[in-house]
C-alpha cells in the first residue's frame, strides 16, 4: 500500500494532480479542497495516498492530510460508496465539516453533493453514524473552512478556482460562473465558495 508520498507538482488539473517523485510520476486523484491546498508546480508536496486495486486499473487517490484520508476511508466502507462519491463528498466540505454534517444528520447537506440523493443520504447517515465514537469532539465542530496549507490566491483566482471547481462537480460553466460570481467575498478562499455556491443553488 503507497500511503505517503512527497514529490514536486508538475500539474494540477480539475480533479488530479500529476507528482514528480524522484522521476516517476504519479497520477493522483483528490479532492477539491486538497486541489486548492496544494501549492503551484515545480513546488514540493506531500501527500497522504490510498491506493485502489481495480481489476483494469490501480487508481491512487490523494488528501493533504492524514485526517482527510482516514475520513475517506470511513467513506468507502459504506455499502454504495465509491472511491469516486467518497472523493465528491470531500470536495464541496472539508473532513471536519463533513463529519459534523453526519453528528448532526444534516441529510440536506450531504445531499447537495452530485450523485447523492436524499435516500443514500440517508442511508449514508445512518452506516457512519456509529463510527463517529472513533472521531474526538467530532460533533462540537463547525462546518469551517479548511485552511490553506499552500500559497494564498487572489480573489480573482479564488474565483476562478471555485468556477472550475463547481463544473467538476456538474455545474455547467454559464451557472457555475452565475453561482460563484453572487456568493464570492473577496478574500474567501476557493473552497468557501464553492460551499456557498452549493447552499445557494440548493435554495
Amino acid at each position: 500500500m503507497i500511503g505517503r508520498l512527497r514529490g514536486q507538482v508538475v500539474r494540477k488539473d480539475t480533479h488530479a494532480v500529476l507528482l514528480d517523485v524522484n522521476g516517476v510520476g504519479y497520477e493522483i486523484e483528490v479532492p477539491l479542497g486538497t486541489l486548492c491546498d496544494l501549492p503551484e508546480p515545480e513546488q514540493d508536496a506531500i501527500l497522504y495516498t490510498h491506493l485502489v486495486v481495480r481489476e483494469d486499473a490501480h487508481l491512487l487517490f490523494g488528501f493533504i492530510n492524514e485526517r482527510e484520508r482516514d475520513v475517506f476511508r470511513e467513506l468507502i466502507k459504506v455499502s454504495g460508496v465509491g472511491a469516486k462519491t467518497a472523493l465528491a463528498m470531500l470536495s464541496p466540505y472539508d473532513a471536519n465539516a463533513l463529519m459534523s454534517i453526519v453528528a448532526q444528520q444534516d441529510i440536506t447537506a450531504l445531499s447537495q453533493v452530485p450523485g447523492i440523493g436524499k435516500k443514500s443520504a440517508e442511508r449514508i447517515m445512518v452506516s457512519l453514524k456509529g463510527r463517529l465514537d472513533t472521531w474526538q469532539d467530532v460533533e462540537a465542530q463547525p462546518a469551517v473552512q479548511r485552511q490553506n496549507q499552500g500559497m494564498q490566491s487572489t480573489p480573482d483566482q479564488a474565483l476562478s478556482d471555485a468556477i472550475a471547481g463547481l463544473i467538476a462537480l456538474g455545474y455547467k460553466p454559464q451557472e457555475a460562473s452565475r453561482i460563484a460570481k453572487r456568493v464570492a467575498v473577496d478574500g474567501q478562499p476557493s473552497d468557501v465558495i464553492i460551499r456557498a455556491a452549493l447552499k445557494e443553488a440548493a435554495l
